[in-house]
């Protein structure tokens, strides 16, 4: 199983529906495909995929557990959640340009964790294809989490202030 999740912006993604979409009618997505599409629910039908608005977290765990494959927008969150489970992780940012979000930001997040080895971008001009096919092969560096040396960092300032 496919999962896909959107995050919980209030403007619709409409694009990777449409691409996902596009490869299953093609046959190169056969798996079954559950997304978590938020805003962009009533923004795009098909029969293809299974939608749904919010997915509570118990629910949502195990959809992530279960996945073979994660399909994510590049929020920061959404991908740490596919990385922390051991998923390979597909990740495509939202654009401005399109109104998916307010700015780019996306497109540094999900460039920074693709150059380092974590998960495959999926990037404006890329083609879904060629990613799936990536994704085949593909085997993501595994991801350590700095929190607990930042949040020492930020303990260790507060005490010597």
């Amino acid at each position: 199983m496919i999962l896909v999740t959107l995050g919980t912006q209030d403007k619709a993604f409409i694009r990777i529906l449409q691409d996902i979409d596009k490869e299953i009618r093609k046959g190169n997505i056969k798996e079954k495909v559950i997304v978590q599409a938020g805003y962009s629910l009533n923004k795009y039908k098909t029969d293809n995929m299974e939608m749904f608005d919010l997915i509570d977290r118990e629910e949502f765990n195990k959809l992530v557990s279960n996945c073979t494959l994660l399909i994510t927008h590049g929020g920061v969150g959404s991908i740490l959640t596919g990385l922390k489970a051991g998923k390979k992780v597909i990740a495509t940012p939202r654009l401005a340009k399109y109104k998916e979000h307010i700015n780019d930001h996306q497109v540094q997040i999900v460039n920074e964790f693709s150059k380092k080895g974590y998960i495959l971008a999926y990037n404006e001009g890329d083609k879904l294809s060629d990613i799936l096919e990536k994704a085949k092969k593909f085997k993501p560096e595994k991801y350590v989490s700095n929190t607990d040396n930042l949040i020492k960092i930020i303990k260790d300032f507060i005490d010597n202030n």
